[in-house]
């Protein structure tokens, strides 16, 4: 044999060899990337044969399957679908899957575990897919839902235990309506709509759109101090106005205002009374990486795996003492999503502990079983029970000065926050009840119907007291 028949039968042996390594590689361990991924149109004809399990929250069902007349298997969402479809999402012939349908695809077409396409037998086609049974309170959900979407608010509001991280409500405004896009014959025109609208209706505001946080994140830079040596009773500025270290550039109080009167007052009442020249100096005085750690320990920067997409929001870079400044009052860079705010929130009424976020409770097979279940899991340790009580207690102050005492046992802080010269403020409100286990965050994009004077407290705070007092207990 000649020498270039021995390097041809070499070479061929080798790149043989190579197609045998990424051949395994992509049909033994790259299954769920490519074989099960939700856009591979081969994959998607043989999930219309297999018949999904339900959706279902508080015994209502969510999301089903039935057969056309072809005996493929279509997607309906029968009960409340505006309320629930940025949760749910949709699955759709012509655009795929979103939402828990995609999350939890491998559990609801029973294609979870070990089994793979190399182990099927043709009889999974008659085997309905397990169920998922969701944590949300179908009513606390539909009256989130209600509460923005009657008066055209842009926004979301997410409700949950503090003490488990079940997610109870997270209602997200504008929705749409998941059975247009699953229906072949509506898809088309309803996804047009769908994605011209610049309000993003597909998208789960409560989850993916990361928003400036304004005064409700002085619940972190609070943190930050108490964990520098700082006290309720410290004193701080309560000036009108504080120039940014190295610019000419003033950053006052609401509305131009002194805290109290002026001059020097406590953190409490900076606090109750959101003075943001407090926090400002504050802040400069503590440095940037108190901040940044205290930020970090209530998740800012961190994504939470529930099935469904969500952002990670940021503290941003804080390159210098200007920057420090602005992000201390939530402002510059700094960027939260409701769900972050509702778990900041639950961090400070939990002692501290800040626990896993879920919406799935249980998986569930055909025959009723549980396949799986969702136990609560604490993530870290964010602040200090004695650290939590003294923000608790600044919390509750807020609550009576904002609102006036009326024995409701909240504890809250509002928000509002700028981003973008001439438009209206995003406003916030965090709060939760301890008797009842339950937290909430609501963000109102672009000052709701108020506009430019519009804060959280007029806005944001009337939803969220709606919420915990219709929230169910967390004994129920």
């Amino acid at each position: 044999m000649n020498k270039s028949i021995r390097l041809g039968a070499l070479v061929s042996l080798l790149l043989t060899v190579v197609l045998l390594v990424n051949f395994t590689v992509v049909q033994g361990f790259r299954e769920q990337r490519y074989a099960q991924n939700p856009l591979n149109a081969r994959t998607f004809v043989e999930l219309k044969q297999i018949n999904r399990g339900n959706i279902n929250a508080g015994g209502q069902v969510l999301a089903e399957s039935y057969q056309d007349e072809n005996a493929f298997y279509q997607r309906a969402y029968p009960n409340m679908p505006y309320s629930f479809a940025p949760i749910l999402g949709y699955v759709s012939d012509q655009y795929g899957m979103a939402g828990l349908e995609a999350g939890y695809n491998a559990e609801l077409t029973g294609e979870s575990g070990l089994r793979s396409r190399f182990t099927r037998t043709g009889a999974e086609k008659s085997t309905p897919g397990n169920s998922l049974e969701l944590s949300i309170d179908p009513n606390l959900q539909a009256l989130g839902f209600d509460l923005l979407s009657n008066p055209g608010y842009e926004g979301a509001i997410v409700a949950m235990r503090p003490s488990t991280g079940a997610v109870l409500a997270m209602a997200s405004s504008p929705s749409f309506d998941p059975n247009a896009v699953a229906n072949s014959a509506t898809a088309g025109p309803a996804w047009a709509e769908l994605t011209s609208n610049p309000a993003n209706p597909l998208l789960n505001h409560a989850t993916q759109e990361q928003l400036p946080p304004g005064s409700i994140f002085k619940i972190i830079t609070t943190t930050a101090a108490l964990r520098q040596g700082f006290t309720p009773e410290s004193p701080v500025t309560g000036q009108s106005e504080i120039t940014l270290p190295g610019t000419d550039a003033a950053l006052t109080n609401y509305g131009g205002q002194a805290c109290a009167g002026g001059g020097t007052v406590t953190l409490r009442t900076a606090f109750a009374l959101s003075c943001n020249t407090a926090f400002v100096q504050t802040a400069l005085d503590i440095g940037a990486d108190p901040l940044r750690e205290a930020a970090a320990a209530f998740g800012v920067g961190e994504t939470y795996d529930l099935g469904i997409p969500a952002a990670a929001g940021s503290l941003g870079e804080i390159p210098g003492a200007a920057e420090l400044g602005q992000s201390a009052i939530g402002q510059r860079d700094v960027t939260m999503t409701a769900l972050q705010a509702a778990v900041m929130a639950s961090t400070v009424a939990n002692e501290g502990r800040r626990m896993q976020p879920f919406i799935v409770s249980r998986v569930v097979r055909p025959n009723l079983t549980t396949a799986s279940e969702t136990r609560p899991t604490e993530l870290n340790e964010a602040i200090t029970p004695e650290e939590a009580a003294a923000l608790r207690d600044l919390m509750f102050a807020s609550e009576r000065s904002t609102f006036g005492y009326d024995g409701n046992g909240f504890a809250s802080k509002t928000g509002t926050a700028e981003h973008g010269e001439g438009a209206a403020p995003h406003v916030w409100y965090v709060a939760f009840d301890p008797a009842k286990d339950v937290a909430v965050a609501v963000v109102v994009k672009n000052g709701g119907n108020l506009g430019q004077g519009a804060t959280g407290g007029q806005v944001s705070a009337p939803i969220g007291r709606t919420i915990l007092n219709a929230a169910p207990g967390g004994g129920n």
